[in-house]
């Protein structure tokens, strides 16, 4: 005999008001601690999906092929991150920003030719 529980949301406009502070508050809350633990990579949420149109010469940006290069590209930098310099360890980011920024200077000199 297995019992079910079951949760009742009632419609009170305080109680909704307190549970999506809550929820913004535990959202913010691990937002910071992956972003403690990943730190900066930023320049792959920018990198990725014009390294991706490039690659499947896509109308728009597709969303599964801009994942996977941003997946690929963080693999690579945390491969390199921590063989560049055996002994001691690089961050992620400053092999991903390295990394991106390069891309980023060949793009608009590029750019800039045409």
């Amino acid at each position: 005999m297995t019992v079910r529980r079951t949760v009742v949301v009632r419609p009170w406009p305080a109680f909704s008001m307190r549970l999506s502070v809550r929820t913004a508050v535990v959202c913010a809350v691990l937002v910071l601690v992956a972003t403690a633990a990943a730190g900066p990579i930023s320049f792959v949420a920018l990198v990725a999906p014009r390294i991706a149109a490039r690659l499947t010469r896509a109308p728009g940006i597709a969303l599964i092929p801009a994942a996977l290069t941003g997946a690929l590209s963080l693999l690579v930098g945390d491969f390199l991150a921590v063989r560049l310099l055996s002994p001691t360890r690089l961050p992620v980011g400053v092999v991903t920003v390295s990394l991106g920024g390069a891309y980023f200077a060949w793009l608009l000199a590029k750019q800039a030719r045409a």
